[in-house]
């Protein structure tokens, strides 16, 4: 069942690519694995048809993969959650790419445990979108600065950016929120200025919205593992 559900995913993503002439094969999706039942998981891991997983908290990802075992390894895992500095160590040892970077503190946190260990890290920086409390995120108008900042932090390697969008009915109303991302991403990390970039946008609810408006990493939980 949950290969038939990525099969349906990934025919929408195609259309919704072929809508506004973008290439599918650019688009990719990350599996949010969350709520998942671990079987599931290792079905889609063994498939081959997955790149990417993705947790938003350092003991669940923990506990799964050491369910998943070796079969883990069959996927590049992206840490996409509120990450308190005080678990830096152990998110830099579990996952491939941290992609939800929202404070200079926690970029000195990581970069401090990547120079121990004599690595470097892939990480997308997280925007706020939204005027919300309780959303975390860098405000678009601070982005120049943080970057800035970066320089001091030489370990990571800003890769892109991620943002959750907002949750507004009708699900069509976040479509502005996208095109402005875009364009904000576009700004910082302009096509052909690294190897592979990443804008990361859309999830079960809007995900096709996001491929229209450029997003080509897609966190995917409810839609994949609930139908």
């Amino acid at each position: 069942m949950v290969l038939e559900r990525l099969s349906e995913i990934q025919r929408r993503i195609e259309q919704a690519a072929q809508r506004c002439d973008r290439d599918p094969s650019k688009v990719e999706l990350m599996a949010v694995v969350k709520y998942a039942a671990t079987e599931d998981v290792r079905t889609l891991l063994r498939s081959g048809r997955l790149r990417f997983c993705a947790e938003s908290r350092v003991q669940d990802a923990q506990r799964r993969r050491a369910e998943l075992g070796e079969d883990a390894g069959k996927a590049s895992w992206r840490f996409i959650g509120h990450l308190q500095t005080n678990k830096a160590r152990a998110a830099a040892e579990l996952f491939d790419s941290i992609d939800s970077v929202d404070s200079l503190k926690l970029a000195r946190a990581l970069d401090k445990q990547l120079a121990d260990a004599g690595a470097q890290k892939k990480v997308l920086l997280q925007v706020k979108l939204s005027s919300r409390e309780t959303q975390s995120g860098i405000l678009p108008e601070e982005l120049d600065a943080f970057k800035a900042a970066l320089r001091e932090t030489p370990r990571l390697k800003p890769c892109g950016m991620m943002a959750i969008l907002p949750m507004i009915e009708p699900v069509e109303a976040v479509r502005p929120f996208c095109k402005e991302f875009k364009k904000i991403f576009d700004r910082h990390f302009p096509e052909d200025s690294i190897p592979e970039r990443f804008l990361s946008a859309g999830m079960s609810r809007d995900y096709e919205i996001a491929v229209e408006e450029g997003a080509n990493l897609l966190r995917i939980g409810t839609a994949l593992f609930e139908g």
